[in-house]
């Protein structure tokens, strides 16, 4: 695992975003795939909003993806796998980077065909808590034409990147504006942030 840990960090440093095939199993991707289809056939996967706090508003128009937090408290086998990879994920990171990552935390997003999240920044004005943003997709038939791609807005190019299964994006918070391209199909993954506060 500490080779996937390598390739993330290496490719981060060396173009401001990190990206790792295989960085959720095959298998964990499958059970962590059931979870959110299970909460989307319970109703639990509910509008993202934007903002946080007493700032929070849903626009469509701007926004029009489904989300459902992880916890630990869920006792979810497979969520447990996951926060276990990112523990392992984050004290390789404080050991090896000094980063002083205290926590994070992760929600199942959903993309429904005909959504999308219009450009933005991860780090909100009020909380400068984010410090590095991971997305982890769970799309093992993602095709060409599929849509959903992640485009990163660098100060010279844009970066696009197709969410497919297992693959993990990993930049920093505060510093790349980013959007979810139109999807054709539906769009699974978990994205979250690892935190200094």
């Amino acid at each position: 695992m500490n080779t996937t840990f390598d390739d993330l960090v290496r490719t981060y440093l060396e173009n401001n975003v990190g990206l790792a095939d295989n960085f959720l199993s095959e298998t964990l991707a499958s059970q962590l795939k059931s979870n959110l289809l299970g909460l989307l056939s319970q109703k639990q996967m509910l509008p993202a909003g934007i903002g946080n706090n007493t700032d929070l508003v849903h626009n469509q128009l701007i926004r029009s993806d489904k989300i459902h937090w992880l916890d630990r408290k869920h006792h979810d086998e497979h969520e447990d796998c996951f926060f276990d990879l990112m523990d392992r994920f984050v004290a390789y990171l404080n050991q090896t980077c000094y980063t002083g990552i205290t926590g994070y935390e992760f929600h199942y997003a959903l993309y429904e065909k005909g959504t999308f999240y219009k450009k933005h920044l991860d780090q909100f004005v009020n909380n400068k808590g984010r410090a590095f943003t991971m997305i982890m997709y769970l799309n093992p038939d993602w095709k060409p034409g599929d849509g959903g791609e992640l485009c990163i807005y660098h100060s010279d190019h844009n970066q696009c990147i197709s969410p497919l299964n297992g693959k993990c994006v990993f930049f920093k918070s505060s510093e790349l504006e980013h959007e979810v391209l139109l999807s054709n199909q539906p769009r699974l993954s978990i994205t979250g942030w690892l935190k200094t506060s």
